[in-house]
């Protein structure tokens, strides 16, 4: 399951992702980090099953957590295929099929927005998360 770690400026400098893992012992497979003056934002998989344990740890430490269960939306009937998309995408989720339609996997998305920011026609939205 895909996580998204928001980290506030006042927390910033602490090591909390590095003390939940090993606290709990649960690993994170990041795939996305973002780190200014003012927040920190990872994006990480996560065991379903071990969810809430580093949840519950990133959170008491005063990270917020989400799940990132709303992958992008596709409106192919607005799309029309000028492959903007799969240049910004950082983890590939479009692509070219042979006959060079526009191919989506919707399981690869990070919700970064990249690719919603970048449509002309918009035919990408992104939904709601649920905590």
């Amino acid at each position: 399951m895909k996580i998204k770690i928001n980290i506030s400026s006042d927390i910033l400098t602490k090591p909390i992702m590095a003390e939940s893992i090993l606290e709990t012992g649960v690993l994170l497979n990041i795939s996305q980090a973002h780190f200014d003056r003012s927040q920190g934002e990872v994006v990480a998989d996560v065991d379903e099953d071990k969810f809430d344990m580093m949840c519950k740890s990133l959170t008491n430490k005063g990270a917020r957590v989400t799940k990132l269960n709303t992958p992008i939306k596709w409106d192919e009937n607005e799309c029309v295929e000028c492959s903007a998309c799969i240049s910004v995408c950082p983890t590939k989720v479009f692509s070219l099929d042979d006959d060079f339609s526009l191919a989506v996997d919707e399981s690869k998305c990070i919700q970064c927005g990249t690719c919603v920011d970048m449509c002309p026609h918009n035919a990408l939205s992104l939904g709601k998360n649920n905590k």
